[in-house]
């Protein structure tokens, strides 16, 4: 199905080592590049702990009034499978499913490649069905080539194509040996 969407919103949260008010992250010129390539719009939160990490996860589902026009939720972190790990505490995509339950609704959480992304279907499932998401997706691989590249196109076919299925199809058609090399994997 090939609908275009009106604009996409995107929400990254990138968790970092400290964040203090002169931090300017990498990310950037990337969220400024999705807003001039392809009008997605976004919100950038830094967090540097566990507290502020679930500070930040509240602050947009109960404040943010804008929270139901984000469609993407892009988190930059650090672990593996089902975990993300941030200043030495892990927390389980389990635990993110009960904070988003019921709010995914028609939305997409993707997880950049600086955090492994390997989830069983059981696992897989029970954060769709919790959170009501649209897909969780990310990469197998994480390496010192960033997924950003991938990333944009991504997002950017997002704004052309809603079924999730054609979309990874397209993504896989278009980039197939970065996919690979990277890879990609959604969950729906």
């Amino acid at each position: 199905m090939y609908l275009p969407n009106d604009q996409s919103k995107l929400f990254c949260l990138e968790c970092v080592t400290e964040v203090d008010e002169n931090y300017e992250s990498s990310v950037f010129p990337f969220l400024e590049q999705l807003v001039r390539q392809h009008g997605i719009v976004n919100v950038y939160k830094a967090c540097d702990s566990i507290e502020s990490f679930e500070e930040s996860l509240n602050i947009l589902l109960y404040e943010d009034r804008n929270f139901k026009d984000y469609d993407l939720l892009y988190f930059i972190c650090q672990g593996s499978g089902e975990d993300i790990v941030l200043d030495g505490y892990i927390y389980s995509l389990g635990e993110i499913a009960e904070l988003f339950e019921g709010k995914l609704k028609n939305k997409i959480l993707h997880f950049a490649n600086s955090k492994a992304l390997d989830l069983d279907s059981e696992t897989a499932q029970y954060f769709l069905d919790v959170t009501g998401a649209k897909a969780v997706s990310g990469y197998m691989e994480t390496n010192s080539f960033p997924s950003a590249a991938l990333d944009m196109q991504y997002f950017g076919l997002y704004q052309e194509i809603t079924d999730v299925r054609d979309l990874v199809e397209t993504l896989f058609e278009k980039h197939y040996t970065l996919c690979t090399r990277l890879g990609f994997h959604l969950y729906y």
